[in-house]
């Protein structure tokens, strides 16, 4: 599977960015998909996960009512809506796949994604 991650930018504190990523190679719906994020020197940290369905939705507690993510297997995207972002929200955002079943733990941990894509970075001013 080939994940291609797009949308990042500079964003001032407060304002939105739509992250995507496409999948191609493995028929998406096979995979739940989570996203996420390394700022520089901290370990990679989980933002959002999403089932094969979009029956199920997860969110670091830091981001719940900030993010959202959704998914169009039609299209093989998986999409992460940030908004009122703020300078610590700042990280390369990374999407991710995995063929695995579980409940938030297993989604939540970063070594459960076999796939992953490249990265895309997001940079909130103050």
């Amino acid at each position: 599977v080939q994940l291609q991650a797009s949308g990042g930018g500079l964003v001032q504190a407060g304002g939105s960015l739509r992250l995507s990523c496409t999948a191609s190679g493995r028929t998406f719906s096979t995979l739940a998909t989570g996203w996420f994020r390394q700022a520089p020197g901290k370990e990679r940290e989980f933002v959002s996960a999403i089932s094969r369905n979009a029956g199920l939705t997860y969110y670091s507690d830091s981001m719940k009512g900030r993010f959202s993510i959704s998914r169009d297997n039609a299209k093989n995207t998986v999409v992460l809506q940030t908004n009122s972002l703020k300078p610590e929200d700042t990280a390369v955002y990374y999407c991710a796949a995995t063929s695995g079943f579980g409940g938030r733990s297993y989604y939540t941990a970063y070594q459960n994604y076999a796939y992953w894509g490249q990265g895309t970075l997001v940079t909130v001013s103050s």
